[in-house]
């Protein structure tokens, strides 16, 4: 158990670098241009991957040599030959997906040439390999520790990994307000009650704790922070030059290109606003409020409601959308289909959150009647931890 506590840490640790590595990217190609295998947050980015792949695989290939020879852990399950926690299992395989990505991704570039967006088929197949091995963690911090603060900080830092992952793949709407307007004005808010209702939602619920919403919302916040003076530090250190103009030049209708043109009506610097993350923040408290651990679909709609409010406000007043504004009828749809999009997303959370359980339950199930069992009590009293002590007797 000590041993995937350290793994479940290291994980988290990965994947923090890998979440700076991401970010930086972001930045570096609406900054600088040029796309490149080897530019620098591509190296800590894929060098984060391929840690979480090391140790997700590393604990696996452990779990399975000890099956093999005669020791399996109670709570194990095999697939496709590898032992392990159900947990492991997920951060492994997700992870994998996310490496099978890259040679796609450097295929649809070959093919159809280097347009930078999120939304591409290979980048939506890494992130969500990513998500399937953030709730893996989420897992593993259910299966290796009891009810306790250590298992919420766990919960949370896991849940601050799916929140994240979710707020890159939910940005790039603001573009598609920019370009369609009227009821797209709201996708951010659309996307956003799907996507983050799900995370929050199926964090406080393992986690027990209606503050979980509030906490990781401002905790993204926190993290974008960190990202924002990761690329910093990085470009004072390596200053790379700019070929950001010719890129645009090539291609004006890039979401390159774009990013730059809403930034010069905004007045502000590609890659530093911070207002996507601040937007979350008040609809967090919300929904902490309404609290989702007991109150599941009433606290989904009310953050639904106030991402739509704050979203549509807060985006409204932005220079580069003032011709996007929709008109009420436009209104009144984005808000029915985010309200129907926080009742799926609620539902989602849940069913995710009852499996998690269950499978946490039977696990801890499977290990105490091994060890109840008369096999058990043979293996313990064989065990380095009974040597010294009093054997019981037959009689006993």
């Amino acid at each position: 158990m000590t041993f995937r506590r350290g793994a479940l840490w290291a994980l988290l640790a990965a994947k923090l670098v890998g979440g700076w590595g991401v970010g930086w990217d972001i930045r570096w190609h609406l900054l600088i241009g040029r796309d490149s295998f080897w530019i620098a947050p591509h190296v800590m980015a894929y060098a984060a991957v391929a840690a979480t792949a090391m140790i997700s695989l590393g604990v696996l290939a452990l779990e399975t040599w000890r099956t093999r020879r005669g020791a399996p852990s109670p709570d194990a399950v095999t697939v496709v030959g590898l032992a392990g926690t159900r947990g492991f299992h997920l951060a492994w395989w997700g992870i994998a997906i996310a490496i099978l990505a890259a040679p796609i991704d450097d295929l649809w570039h070959r093919l159809f040439g280097i347009d930078v967006t999120l939304w591409s088929p290979p980048h939506l197949l890494a992130l969500v390999g990513s998500q399937v091995s953030n709730l893996g963690i989420v897992l593993i911090a259910l299966e290796v520790y009891e009810r306790g603060w250590t298992r919420w900080a766990a919960l949370v830092s896991g849940g601050l990994l799916l929140l994240g992952t979710f707020y890159i793949m939910v940005d790039p709407s603001i573009q598609t307000a920019f370009h369609r307007g009227g009821v797209f004005f709201f996708t951010h808010a659309i996307l956003g009650t799907l996507a983050f209702t799900f995370a929050l939602g199926l964090i406080a619920r393992v986690a027990h704790s209606r503050s979980v919403p509030l906490v990781l919302t401002v905790g993204a916040l926190l993290v974008q922070l960190s990202i924002v003076v990761v690329g910093d530090i990085g470009f004072a250190m390596l200053q790379p030059t700019p070929a950001i103009e010719e890129a645009i030049a090539a291609d004006p209708a890039s979401p390159i290109a774009v990013a730059h043109e809403m930034a010069r009506r905004n007045g502000t610097t590609p890659g530093r606003s911070l207002t996507l993350r601040l937007i979350p923040l008040i609809p967090g408290a919300v929904m902490a409020a309404a609290n989702p651990v007991r109150r599941p679909r009433l606290a989904a709609l009310v953050f639904g409601l106030a991402l739509a409010a704050v979203s549509g406000v807060g985006l409204g007043r932005l220079a580069a959308l003032s011709h996007a504004l929709p008109s009420s009828g436009d209104t009144g749809l984005a808000l029915a289909l985010t309200l129907g999009a926080a009742l799926a997303s609620a539902a989602c959370a849940s069913r995710v959150a009852e499996v998690m359980e269950r499978y946490t339950r039977l696990g801890s199930s499977q290990a105490a009647n091994r060890s109840s069992s008369p096999a058990g009590v043979s293996a313990n009293i064989k065990s380095p931890a009974y040597s010294g002590r009093t054997k019981p007797s037959a009689t006993a």
